[in-house]
């Protein structure tokens, strides 16, 4: 199972990105897909996930800005961000649990896209 991130460059501060993320290989489910971020210095946090029933979850610092939505039928996550701060700068992993075909449930890692927000 591989998940490939996409979407992050360089934007000025109140600009917008759209960030994916899709699974690919021998996928039977995927339950909860994520979106985490780690500013340089400090460690990797949460920013967003969402269920495969659709609920979402956000860090109090994106509240009203990020929005994280899914298409199911693609096994992909989607992180649209709106009003982009410089302490949005930062690598953005995505990662989901996924339980394969032959029945093995892990946390899978994307390998991150970095989103520069310059002031």
């Amino acid at each position: 199972v591989q998940l490939q991130a996409s979407g992050g460059g360089l934007v000025q501060a109140g600009g917008s990105l759209r960030l994916s993320c899709a699974a690919s290989g021998s996928i039977f489910s995927i339950n909860d897909m994520g979106w985490y971020r780690q500013a340089p210095g400090k460690q990797r946090e949460l920013v967003a996930y969402i269920t495969s029933a659709g609920s979402t979850n956000y860090a109090d610092s994106v509240k009203g800005r990020f929005t994280i939505s899914s298409d199911n039928a693609k096994n992909a996550v989607y992180l649209q961000i709106n009003s982009l701060k410089p302490e949005d700068t930062g690598v953005y992993y995505c990662n989901a649990d996924i339980v394969t075909y032959s029945g093995v449930r892990s946390i899978s890692w994307g390998q991150g896209t970095l989103v520069t927000v310059s002031s």
